[in-house]
């Protein structure tokens, strides 16, 4: 985790910011899974593909957070992470791209990888707070 001098440079809207591209950045590569994944497999296995990338991706973008920035808590970031994952597949992915929210309604689709977007972000930030105890 990033140190407290280090935190201290940050605003609280540019912390917010870097929370947020961090969690952006998080959906984008998802959404790269999905969008790739369909052009080449079948739905089901793009679907098995986006629930093993999502963790994968969000652990690594955890990792570089915590160690980089680290403003916030391993719970609080899993919490904002799969926040502004669900937010866009609500706002946008489900009205706009898709037409509907049928997909909420299968858990592979989305409860699975939210499930596990929070999970290993909360657990990347763990193992990142045991690894630093005088982080933020």
């Amino acid at each position: 985790m990033a140190t407290g001098a280090s935190v201290r440079r940050y605003s609280t809207l540019g912390k917010a910011t870097v929370i947020g591209l961090f969690g952006f950045a998080g959906w984008l590569m998802c959404a790269a899974i999905m969008v790739v994944g369909r052009m080449y497999l079948p739905m089901w296995n793009t679907l098995i593909l986006h629930a093993i990338g999502a963790p994968i991706t969000f652990a690594v973008l955890s990792a570089i957070y915590f160690e980089r920035f680290g403003f916030t808590s391993p719970l609080r970031t899993a919490v904002i992470f799969a926040t502004i994952v669900v937010g866009i597949e609500t706002c946008v992915v489900a009205p706009v791209l898709v037409g509907d929210f049928s997909m909420f309604g299968d858990a592979l689709k989305t409860w699975i990888p939210f499930a596990l977007i929070f999970a290993a972000t909360y657990l990347t930030g763990l193992v990142a707070s045991d690894h630093n105890p005088r982080g933020a």
